[in-house]
């Protein structure tokens, strides 16, 4: 079996979103998916990995992760450069399990349990207005809404509020913040408050810093939420000083989450040596795939740490991350956003991820277990780039 064709699908309605299809001289077809700047992902794709892989087995997963690493290495690795790798890796897996009959969780070594809980990260789209709902001040009612599905735990991003510098509902980038405001924390906490009035601890609440406070605002933080029993405080500064981290780590008896940002193992493994983090979460669609995300988790259960994955993506990276989830001995919990799972998800791929009264499982499909609709291919928006080895 050898790799015939890479095609790569963009859409205009999802603008960050890049679909990869691999496609093989036994008429198999692998998907993968990465997320942001998606034009220079798929240029990456066609014009330096192709020529890595075309002609050759796809079940070389390890040998194909390294070529391409090295390839793109030699002028630095991270950003698209990861994200094309990301695509790719979890296409070839994506073949390896169809050849096989056997999910991917299966060709890992098998399940650490048959399920994972799920949070919410409380966004919205479409006709689900989660974001919406407790920016508005109806955290309360939310959270009651999440616990009557099942859902037990949520993620919200409260200090990112307006007034300020900041895209709060689509978590868009915006300098770092160094003046946390009185108002802005009051209505931070008051935001957390509102859930803990409602429900009690029935529900367990993540924070999302999205990376734009500075230490000292950010320790501000954690301080003023300790009282509150939150699950994690995560990206609270940039991931790009681990000192900084550890030194937040220090002063906070909240948990730290750090961090989908980093790429490879090379990333992870100074955040995890340094003490600067509580729970691990990559973004499988981001660092470097399945190959690459399973050594992450491997190195951080090693320190013990749990591992939870981060989604707000794509579809079929969710997918991805579920098999590795339910694989790794260090799963704790998976992020999954409501609105895109009961939602635009469903437009793009042809099942419906499996979850359940807050928990989350994978048929014994092939695979990943899921494909793109041949539909999406004859969008209006839809943008193919197709390399053969033929060309």
């Amino acid at each position: 079996m050898k790799i015939t064709r890479l095609e790569t699908i963009r859409l205009g309605r999802h603008p960050h979103s890049l679909w990869l299809r691999i496609h093989t001289d036994d008429g198999l077809i692998g998907l993968g998916e990465t997320s942001y700047a998606p034009r220079a992902v798929s240029a990456l794709i066609h014009d330096d990995l192709a020529p890595l892989l075309l002609g050759r087995s796809p079940l070389d997963i390890e040998r194909h992760w390294h070529t391409m690493f090295a390839a793109v290495n030699a002028f630095g690795f991270g950003g698209a450069e990861t994200r094309a790798i990301s695509a790719v890796d979890i296409a070839l897996w994506d073949i390896a399990g169809q050849y096989t009959g056997q999910p991917i969780y299966n060709l890992l070594g098998g399940r650490s349990r048959d399920r994972i809980p799920i949070y919410n990260t409380c966004l919205g789209h479409g006709a689900n207005q989660d974001a919406q709902t407790w920016m508005e001040g109806r955290a309360g009612q939310l959270a009651e809404d999440l616990l009557h599905h099942g859902v037990s735990a949520m993620k919200i991003w409260p200090f990112d509020l307006p007034p300020g510098p900041t895209n709060a509902e689509t978590g868009a980038p915006s300098p770092v913040r160094h003046y946390l405001d009185k108002d802005t924390s009051k209505r931070g906490v008051a935001c957390v408050e509102a859930v803990r009035a409602a429900v009690g601890d029935k529900m367990q609440i993540a924070i999302e810093g999205n990376a734009r406070w500075n230490l000292p605002a950010a320790i501000e933080i954690a301080r003023a939420l300790e009282p509150y029993n939150i699950m994690w405080l995560e990206e609270m500064i940039p991931p790009d000083n681990v000192e900084s981290y550890a030194r937040l780590k220090a002063e906070s008896r909240i948990p730290l989450c750090v961090s989908e940002r980093l790429f490879t193992r090379f990333g992870f493994r100074r955040v995890v040596e340094a003490n600067a983090a509580d729970i691990i979460i990559p973004d499988i669609s981001w660092t470097g795939g399945i190959s690459e995300t399973r050594k992450i988790c491997a190195h951080a259960d090693t320190y013990y740490l749990p591992v939870t994955a981060h989604d707000a993506t794509g579809p079929v990276a969710l997918w991805a991350a579920a098999h590795l989830m339910l694989h790794i001995p260090n799963a704790m919990i998976l992020e999954t956003v409501r609105a895109y799972y009961d939602g635009w998800y469903n437009d793009v791929v042809t099942e419906r991820i499996p979850i359940s009264a807050g928990m989350l499982s994978l048929p014994q499909k092939p695979g990943l277990g899921v494909a793109l609709r041949e539909e999406v291919l004859n969008w209006p928006d839809a943008r193919i780039e197709d390399g053969s080895s033929n060309e």
